[in-house]
């Protein structure tokens, strides 16, 4: 009875083990996963440290993934900086008679824009309001008249205005209505001469120097003349007009009226040097204290404005101009 009781207990022991081996391998990985779950939710000794490769696993869970380098896009070629605009340039601003002074100042615009300037001409049809204006500073410069004119202008109006170059010299001449030579010229006939001082001086040598009058023997240019100091008229009627008159007067005169006509009015009034009955003579002191000149204010007559208009009137494209369009009426001087 005791070996069977025994037995019994062998064969219950065996099962057991059996069972326990059955669950063990058929339920290893789930006891395994719920003891360490059991585990993990104990308290934990503070003296026990992490395992080193759960802190590295925590770590490597936590750490975020490491962001692809971002691609630095080339950087843009530098664009070229836009052309800056040409200075706007400045306006000298002449006045002048229509012929040929402003004739010969469109010739230099050309010139005067390579030198930044615009050139803008006014006209003027007397010679009071040219030099009126440029006193009054609405001119840069004029350019129509000669030195004994501009200074005598001075003198009578308290101005202050001066030469700033030397640019041409019209020829006075004396043409006749109905007249081909002075040889034609009758006995007591009447001469035309312009009546402001400077040019009535000159108009008066040109007489004196064709013999048709006799002045004082130191007459000249620089001293000035007037008809009050005629010693002889040789019996000729001289008549002082206004300058700018003197051609309209001569084409309504009687047959046989003379007239000494400024170079430009005579132009205007399609005369040729080439009909004048006498001219100036070249050599003679008129050219140079008649030539007209580019007037300013004294206090401009070095300003860099000054400077350019009288390097381009004295320039070559100017004596070509002339000698080519006016066949002698108009003379360079420089």
């Amino acid at each position: 009875m005791k070996a069977f009781n025994v037995i019994v207990k062998v064969l219950a022991a065996l099962a057991a083990v059996a069972g326990a081996v059955y669950v063990v391998a058929t339920y290893g990985d789930q006891i395994v996963a719920w003891a360490k779950k059991i585990f993990a939710s104990l308290p934990k000794c503070p003296c026990c440290k992490e395992e080193p490769k759960a802190v590295e696993e925590t770590a490597a869970e936590e750490a975020p993934a490491e962001e692809p380098a971002k691609e630095v896009p080339a950087e843009a070629p530098a664009e070229e900086a836009p052309a800056e605009e040409p200075a706007a340039k400045e306006t000298i601003t002449v006045g002048a008679s229509s012929t040929p002074h402003a004739e010969i100042l469109e010739q230099i615009k050309p010139l005067l824009a390579e030198e930044g300037y615009d050139l803008k001409i006014v006209v003027f049809d007397d010679y009071v309001l040219p030099n009126t204006a440029l006193a009054d500073g609405e001119l840069d410069a004029n350019y129509f008249q000669h030195t004994p004119y501009l200074n005598s202008f001075n003198a009578s109006n308290g101005t202050h205005l001066v030469s700033a170059g030397l640019i041409h010299y019209e020829p006075f001449g004396l043409f006749g209505n109905g007249v081909s030579s002075l040889d034609e010229v009758a006995e007591g006939a009447t001469i035309l001469i312009p009546a402001d001082d400077s040019n009535e001086t000159r108009a008066l040598l040109l007489l004196a120097q064709e013999g048709l009058i006799t002045l004082p023997e130191d007459a000249s240019a620089e001293k000035g003349v007037s008809h009050l100091d005629i010693v002889d008229a040789k019996g000729y009627n001289v008549v002082p007009v206004q300058a700018d008159m003197v051609p309209t007067q001569l084409a309504n005169s009687d047959a046989g009226t003379l007239a000494v006509i400024n170079g430009n009015y005579a132009l205007a009034a399609g005369l040729k040097v080439a009909d004048a009955l006498a001219i100036e003579d070249a050599s003679g002191d008129a050219a140079q204290t008649y030539a007209n000149v580019v007037a300013v204010r004294e206090a401009d007559k070095d300003s860099a404005k000054t400077v350019a208009l009288v390097k381009a009137l004295q320039s070559e494209t100017v004596k070509n101009f002339i000698a080519e369009t006016y066949n002698g009426a108009v003379v360079a001087i420089f």
